[in-house]
């Protein structure tokens, strides 16, 4: 695991111990931002499930404005310190150790140009999130604003939306990306 361009091109990152986070691999990672391409530098994020925090280091060192992690476990949130130190991209970077939910329920919120969602694997959390976004995007979302789910493909079925839409989805082995943006574009 590495991040793969910008100003922390090369830099190792660590690895969550255990088996609860599912990190994206490296092509993945980079396929998903050759597809973003332009849409990266002074975008804010918003990575829910952080983990290792490899998606949203990779957004920081392309030039992201800022990025803010969401993880509920604490080896999480400490390996996503060790990792945004070691890029030296901690500036940018604001960490909560925190359940998802309550962080997205929260009355003051920034507005955000990616949301991306990778919780863990086989728990439906990710239709739980699109439903609780769809809720209210103009609140968490930017105009032009996209959300990005990482599931398994096995994990994937339609969910009914009001204001996200599903426009685009990739899927590289046992990952898959979907990309919602809001309807009304």
């Amino acid at each position: 695991m590495r991040v793969i361009s910008g100003s922390a091109r090369g830099r190792k990152l660590k690895k969550v111990k255990g088996d609860s986070t599912r990190p994206i691999m490296d092509r993945v990672k980079e396929n998903l931002f050759n597809i973003l391409g332009d849409f990266v530098p002074g975008s804010r994020w918003l990575d829910l499930f952080g983990g290792t925090g490899q998606v949203g280091i990779e957004a920081l060192s392309r030039g992201a404005a800022g990025c803010v992690f969401v993880d509920s476990a604490r080896a999480a949130a400490r390996t996503m310190r060790d990792n945004l130190r070691h890029t030296g991209l901690s500036e940018r970077a604001e960490l909560i150790q925190g359940d998802a939910f309550a962080y997205l329920r929260r009355r003051m919120l920034p507005v955000f140009d990616v949301i991306y969602v990778a919780p863990p694997q086989y728990q439906g959390i990710w239709r739980e999130v699109l439903v609780e976004v769809d809720a209210r995007p103009s609140r968490l979302l930017a105009p032009d604003g996209i959300v990005i789910v990482q599931i398994d493909p096995k994990e994937y079925e339609a969910v009914s939306l009001k204001n996200l839409l599903l426009y685009d989805s990739r899927t590289y082995g046992n990952t898959r990306l979907d990309f919602y943006e809001s309807w009304d574009k």
